[in-house]
Formats: structure tokens, sequence, C-alpha cells
């Protein structure tokens, strides 16, 4: 068993491209789930009309890349409008319902033929980013520490989401640190009594939907950066779980929960996928009689899984929550 390749790939994948527009989609969940109890799940859908958002500007209306990025977060803010004016005033789980279903409506809409010559269709569009990657200081060749590295290309892409994870992360303990953010919590743990004090209840929760939606958005344009292309299919409903895993790994309500958690997910993911492969190479201790090659992408979610789990179980409120706070979200 080759243990330095499995922790390398684990740690190249914790500090990567995947793990940094996770944190990011977590950083906007926290907004809505963390702090101001909103359950979104369909964050997959701010993610896929970010990207869409940005592609359908740069390949069908011809626009600059930046202004493109601008009218994918716009996309976003929309969606969050649609979403929440019908449901905000209700209770919690309405939002719920509508935002998981309105993911899986757009994306199956994305995928119609009927709209191939916007979207693309089951085929998608590509090359969309060029502007992005010619812009890209970094010169031709590979950087990192030991067996951990990444080409110039993957470097690029990765520094700048990392950067807008630090940014969207400053942001959010600004507003939270704020009376907008003490307003939000307090909603979170009884609306009641902040609607008696005179607060717009409907509206600070609009805005935590928004501005969880914006970033959600952000996230989604740098996922299809990442790729040069865009397709439906990076869009399942998968990628709202596992922003929610990542922030129930690293805490909800704190700043620095949801990087912590999307680091250590896919520090997991990957981690598991290099074991397994391993383990079933040498049959260590018995694994290749159990599963075969092909059926490790599937079982190192069994052992993630079973990680969350243990961590639910033994420590609910994640690597850095608070206990209170988990128990206030409860009520």
């Amino acid at each position: 068993m080759d243990w330095t390749g499995i922790l390398s790939d684990g740690l190249r994948a914790g500090l990567g491209i995947n793990a940094a527009v996770y944190a990011l989609a977590a950083v906007g969940l926290n907004v809505q789930f963390g702090y101001a109890g909103l359950w979104n799940f369909g964050q997959a859908g701010f993610l896929l009309v970010g990207g869409y958002g940005t592609a359908i500007a740069v390949n069908s209306w011809g626009l600059w890349l930046p202004w493109a990025v601008l009218v994918g977060v716009a996309a976003s803010i929309l969606l969050g409008l649609l979403l929440g004016i019908p449901t905000l005033r209700l209770r919690g789980d309405y939002l719920a319902i509508v935002t998981i279903a309105a993911a899986e409506i757009l994306r199956i809409v994305v995928n119609s033929t009927k709209v191939q010559s916007v979207t693309g269709g089951p085929q998608g569009i590509g090359g969309f980013a060029n502007w992005f990657f010619d812009h890209n200081p970094i010169a031709r060749g590979r950087y990192g520490f030991g067996t951990i590295t990444y080409d110039q290309r993957q470097l690029w892409v990765t520094l700048v989401t990392w950067a807008l994870v630090a940014l969207a992360s400053v942001l959010i303990a600004m507003l939270v640190h704020s009376p907008w953010g003490r307003v939000v919590r307090a909603i979170r743990e009884d609306e009641d009594a902040v609607r008696s004090l005179g607060k717009n209840v409907y509206s600070y929760k609009m805005q935590a939907l928004l501005i969880g939606g914006a970033i959600g958005g952000i996230a989604g344009i740098m996922l299809v950066f990442d790729q040069q292309f865009i397709q439906p299919d990076l869009f399942e409903s998968a990628i709202t779980f596992y922003a929610f895993a990542a922030l129930i790994l690293g805490g909800t309500a704190r700043i620095f929960g949801p990087i912590l958690g999307a680091i250590a997910f896919w520090f997991l993911v990957e981690g598991a996928d290099s074991f397994l492969g391993h383990a079933v190479d040498h049959n260590f201790l018995g694994v290749g009689h159990l599963i075969d090659p092909t059926q490790v992408g599937t079982f190192r979610f069994v052992l993630v899984g079973l990680v969350i789990m243990l961590l639910v179980i033994f420590r609910p409120q994640g690597f850095l929550g608070s206990r209170q706070e988990v128990m206030l979200g409860e009520q």
C-alpha cells in the first residue's frame, strides 16, 4: 500500500479546484442556512444559472467575458427572487421543496433539444472562457510541493477561485458582525420575536437568499471555467448535498466552517478513492474479494458517508461549530 500516494491524492484534491468551488457554494449555503435558517436544497440551480448565464452571454450574445460574468451573477440573483417571492412568507420547508424542484426543472430545461440552439442541449457549450485563460500570468510548467503539483492552467483557476472564497468570506464576516447579521441570526432563532420588534423579516430573508444565491452563482461560473465546458449533467442535485456535507463537516454559522469542510470533504473523497484503488490492487484486508476496480468510485462515497455519520453522531456541530448553534437551529 502506497500510503504516501494516498495522502498526496487526498491533499491534492483538498487544495484543488473542486474544493474551492464547493467552498464557495457552501459559503453561500452558510449565509442562507447557517445564519438565516433558510432551507435551500437547490444550490445546484444557482450554480447552473450562473454558469449558463455566463456561457450563453459569451457564446450567443458575444459579450466580453467580464460582462458575461455579471450576467451570470445577475441570473443567480433573479432566480433567488423568483424562488423567494412566493415562498419566504411561508414555512421554511416550502422553500426546501421549491428550491430542489426548481434546480431539477432548470437542469431538465437546459438539457432539452428545444433550446439546444441557446444552451447547447445535451452537447453543452465549450470554449467560452478563453479570455480568462489568455490572461493567465503563470508561466508554463508544474507548481507545488512534492507529489502535490498543478500545471499552470490548473493553478491559475484554482488560485482565482480560492481568492474568491477568501473575498466572499471577508464579505460575510463583515455582514454577520453588522446590525444586519445580528437581525438575520435572530430571525433564525425566533422570527416572531424579531417581527414583534418591527423588523421586516421577509426582507431580511430575501436578502440572505439573494446573497447566498449570488455566491453560489459565482461558484458555478468558476466550475465551468475550470471545465471550459458546460453541460447539464454538471449540475445534478448531488452538488447541493456535497455543499451541505462540506458545511456540516466544517460547522454551520462559522466563517471558516465551509472552507475547512470543503477541504476535508474532498480530501476524504479522493483519499478514499485512492485508498480503495490501492486496496483492491493489493487485496488489502481482503478488499479485493469484496469489490472490483469498477466499484471503487461508488464505494468511496460509502466510506465518506460513514465518516460523516460518525461526525454527526459524536460532533454534530462539525469541526468549528458550536453545539449551541446546532440546538438553536433545531428549535
